[in-house]
């Protein structure tokens, strides 16, 4: 683990950046996309672009390893569960209610790392993702009074995206970030075009016209190039310099800069709760990497000692 976790944890949160900006490209093109269709082709694209960045760097070879395929692909289910139960939850929930829950992964990863890696979260970490679920229930400002299908559809989702968070910690201690984010991405893909088959209409498929819409192209081109190579590669390389529930907190944050954008491109207002919301998911970020920082300091002190002692 990294003495200075600062500086993968600030690459994390401008991936969290850009997953909650561009939030209303995508909600704008899968009005004339089908959802799952718009995610086979986001991350088909990604794949492609990866597979030939490995090429150029010589680690084509890596695609064949069984280890890089069974962690990648592994990895690759629980993210596609993430977005496809999401995806389908908004079928019978609210915009609000699913967004909560699929936040709750922040509270499933502490609990996850302790059973998948045995690392037990800090108290402060644990205080913090106290502090960032109030932050999402404001923000999403949710009444639970009747819960649907849909409900359960969105917390398996927070299941998905948290265990993606907790292995990718796992894998990534001895993986190459390249090579692991491609397969992972890659079975994104090929399960979502499945999924299309089964559950969307195949005649899209074929409706060349769609994906030229100025909403479908610009949102496919920000979210492969943006959205998917570069954040699930950076993810993969930096989250081993930092801890799951961390990684958890700071993606928190998505929700916040969508609301942040919502604002500020579409001048949609944001009230009291919505900015109290903010500020608690902000304060809880903040609170962890307090706990942190503490830690840090104690271990390079406990080291200086040592060696003074020699």
């Amino acid at each position: 683990m990294s003495r200075k976790p600062w500086i993968a944890e600030f690459s994390l949160l401008c991936i969290a950046f850009v997953w909650g900006a561009t939030f209303i490209l995508v909600q704008s093109a899968i009005q004339s996309l089908p959802p799952l269709l718009f995610l086979a082709v986001r991350f088909g694209m990604a794949t492609i672009l990866l597979v030939g960045l490995l090429a150029f760097r010589g680690q084509i070879a890596a695609l064949r390893n069984p280890r890089y395929l069974l962690a990648g692909g592994f990895l690759g289910i629980w993210l596609f569960l993430g977005y496809a139960l999401q995806t389908f939850s908004l079928l019978y929930t609210t915009s609000g209610k699913s967004g909560f829950l699929t936040g709750v992964s922040v509270a499933l990863v502490p609990l996850f790392s302790f059973l998948v890696l045995g690392t037990r979260p800090s108290r402060n970490a644990i205080i913090g993702v106290g502090f960032a679920l109030i932050g999402l229930y404001l923000l999403a400002f949710v009444d639970f009074s009747q819960l649907n299908p849909g409900d359960i559809l969105a917390f398996l989702c927070a299941i998905g995206f948290g265990l993606q968070i907790v292995y990718t910690g796992k894998y990534a201690q001895w993986a190459e970030a390249i090579p692991l984010a491609t397969i992972q991405v890659g079975m994104v893909a090929l399960l979502s075009f499945l999924s299309s088959l089964i559950f969307e209409s195949s005649s899209t498929l074929f409706s060349w016209d769609l994906f030229i819409l100025p909403e479908v192209a610009i949102a496919l081109v920000v979210t492969v190039l943006f959205a998917t190579v570069l954040a699930y590669w950076g993810q993969t390389y930096f989250q081993r310099h930092t801890y799951p529930t961390r990684v958890a907190l700071i993606f928190a944050m998505e929700p916040v800069f969508a609301a942040w954008t919502d604002w500020a491109w579409l001048g949609t207002p944001m009230n009291i709760a919505t900015i109290t919301g903010c500020l608690f998911i902000l304060s809880g970020m903040i609170l962890a990497e307090t706990g942190s920082l503490k830690r840090s300091s104690k271990l390079i002190q406990e080291e200086v000692t040592t060696c003074a002692e020699k």
